[in-house]
């Protein structure tokens, strides 16, 4: 369904993705970790034809993407969704404005320019909204609710557009973890029910472990794993990340059951 046959990035004299391969034959959840650098949101940009590659090819359902241009390139760009670490909403507009936007790509610049869409499409974003539990929020300004309820915001604005595979990078970087595993609930659901694929940037060990079906370590831009969940051992993430014997899951950690557990076992000790 989806190749990614070494592809490589390259800024000036710093390689930032290279030479990685991935072969995605049918709808999944994946997660891609490794420490910051690691070319993780650049292998993400260059997938959504954000970002150019300097060699190699992305290959979807018999597709040469990197050779789409135009308007091609932008059916592409909507048939595989970004959703960013910072939301990128529309602050003063409301929320089923926001989500609407996903459909700019289809609208006329007059309709545009104007705020102007089908009713059809405004009940549509509306059950979208319901779907992810926000649709009281509709006629709210994005920037009113919550980092959890705009980054949901983003979710739908997304599935507007109603792309075959989503990829969110970092989309709970921000989020406590509270907000952050009803985010990951959602991704996850939407690859379920929709039997779309879902491509996550995360930074956390549990976090890919619980929610994905396939998990992807990169370190230096280079793919150095590519395996179950269950096979992303504590000793595997050491070589991942490039860390010593001191390496500790709980302390990256955003799930809430694993926090609780870390705090439970050292407790904080209260002033005296």
């Amino acid at each position: 369904m989806l190749r990614i046959n070494k592809l490589t990035k390259r800024f000036g004299a710093n390689t930032a993705v290279d030479a990685a391969t991935l072969d995605v034959d049918k709808p999944c959840m994946i997660g891609i970790i490794g420490r910051s650098g690691a070319g993780k949101s650049t292998l993400l940009r260059m997938l959504n034809r954000l970002e150019e590659t300097t060699e190699g090819t992305i290959t979807f359902e018999g597709r040469d993407v990197t050779a789409l241009k135009g308007k091609d390139k932008r059916a592409w760009q909507a048939e595989c969704a970004m959703i960013f670490q910072q939301f990128n909403l529309v602050p003063r507009l409301d929320v089923v404005s926001n989500v609407l936007h996903g459909t700019l790509n289809q609208r006329s610049t007059l309709s545009t320019m104007f705020n102007l869409f089908p009713m059809s499409d405004i009940h549509r974003a509306i059950d979208i909204l319901d779907r992810l539990g926000i649709a009281e929020h509709a006629p709210k300004r994005a920037e009113a609710l919550s980092g959890g309820q705009q980054q949901r915001v983003a979710i739908a604005r997304a599935l507007m557009q109603d792309p075959k595979i989503i990829l969110a990078d970092e989309p709970i970087a921000s989020l406590d973890p509270m907000n952050a595993q009803v985010v990951m609930q959602a991704l996850r659901r939407i690859h379920e029910e929709d039997g779309r694929t879902v491509i996550a940037n995360l930074h956390t060990l549990d976090t890919a472990r619980r929610y994905c079906d396939r998990v992807v370590g990169m370190r230096d831009g280079r793919i150095v794993f590519d395996g179950l969940p269950e096979q992303l051992t504590t000793g595997v993430a050491r070589e991942i990340y490039g860390a010593g014997a001191d390496f500790s899951e709980a302390a990256t950690s955003t799930e809430i059951d694993t926090l609780e557990a870390a705090s439970t076992a050292n407790p904080v000790k209260e002033a005296v």
